[in-house]
């Protein structure tokens, strides 16, 4: 899959079916679109692409009005949806820088400078809510006079809903903010996972007795507190382990969030390896304890609930 960072130049254009979206976490819904534009694709002999936005519009409009509240939380990193837009067999990804610039195009620009200059959409797939252009002036109806007048096929995919569930990121960031990891993978269509390279860390965890493997999260995550997790990528099988994520608050003021994996009977050198933290079970919220001998005994009270989890999923599976 060919990733670019804006549009294509001319040399690299190349006639394609096209959605657009921020797709975080690439859901079941997103799948059944992408899985669409695919199809369409290969009946037309065309190159499957997305478009999708970097940072998340919302994101964008919430730093420009200096409430970050307003930010969505994120579901998943940019590499982890770039690997799940190729695991659906999309052939290029345009990641668009979304600027002030970008944000003020009318929707009749939208449609010259990039649907049809810069990307040569011949078949376009969006949902049926889809708005674009400054202001979210343009609508599905203005996009098919569109491409009546430019030469390109314009498709709507309905809402995908999970029994009376609309399928969204909105619902799999609720069901990961409530640790409500069975429904997320419901809604994903697989187990929820945050992946990345190992990074050095305060070697704290060292000192207590838990040394980590940390993995940096540039942007507020879905979900937070102490959680029964499993790491892929050190190991043929995937290994047990507990895991914080969050701001830590009784070691760093700093508000920088950060997964902390301990993995249990494990002491390989692993800095620099990309690994996978599959979510299973929620234990608690994140605290502020008063000294580090009062945060050590929670974390062996964690590490005991994270132990016995495995123990009787091993017993359950003889």
């Amino acid at each position: 899959m060919k990733v670019f960072r804006g549009l294509p130049n001319a040399a690299a254009r190349a006639p394609c079916a096209l959605t657009i979206g921020n797709f975080d976490g690439v859901h079941l819904g997103h799948q059944a679109l992408l899985a669409r534009v695919r199809a369409a694709a290969d009946r037309l002999g065309l190159e499957a692409a997305v478009m999708t936005f970097e940072p998340h519009p919302r994101e964008f409009f919430a730093q420009k009005s200096g409430d970050l509240s307003k930010a969505p939380a994120r579901i998943a990193n940019l590499r982890d949806k770039l690997q799940s837009l190729s695991d659906n067999g999309i052939d290029r990804v345009i990641v668009e820088h979304f600027s002030s610039s970008f944000a003020a195009l009318t929707p009749q620009e939208f449609t010259e400078k990039v649907l049809v200059e810069g990307l040569h959409v011949k078949w376009l797939m969006v949902g049926d809510d889809f708005c674009y252009g400054a202001r979210r002036a343009g609508n599905v109806q203005m996009l098919l006079e569109a491409g009546q007048r430019y030469g390109f096929h314009v498709e709507t995919l309905p809402t995908v809903m999970n029994g009376s569930t609309r399928i969204s990121s909105s619902a799999v960031r609720a069901a990961l903010s409530e640790g409500d990891f069975p429904h997320a993978e419901a809604l994903l269509g697989h187990p929820y996972a945050i992946s990345g390279h190992v990074i050095h860390g305060q070697k704290l965890g060292r000192t207590l007795g838990f040394p980590t493997l940390n993995l940096r999260v540039p942007h507020r995550p879905a979900l937070s507190g102490i959680f029964i997790v499993q790491v892929h990528g050190l190991g043929e099988q995937p290994l047990p382990a507990v895991a914080s994520l969050g701001v830590r608050p009784t070691v760093d003021d700093s508000g920088r969030v950060l997964l902390e994996v301990h993995v249990f009977d494990f002491a390989q050198n692993c800095y620099g390896k990309q690994v996978r933290v599959e979510f299973l079970q929620k234990i608690r919220d994140e605290e502020k304890y008063v000294d580090l001998p009062t945060l050590t005994a929670a974390i062996h009270r964690d590490a005991d609930i994270a132990r016995a989890f495995f123990a009787k999923r091993a017993t359950d599976r003889i």
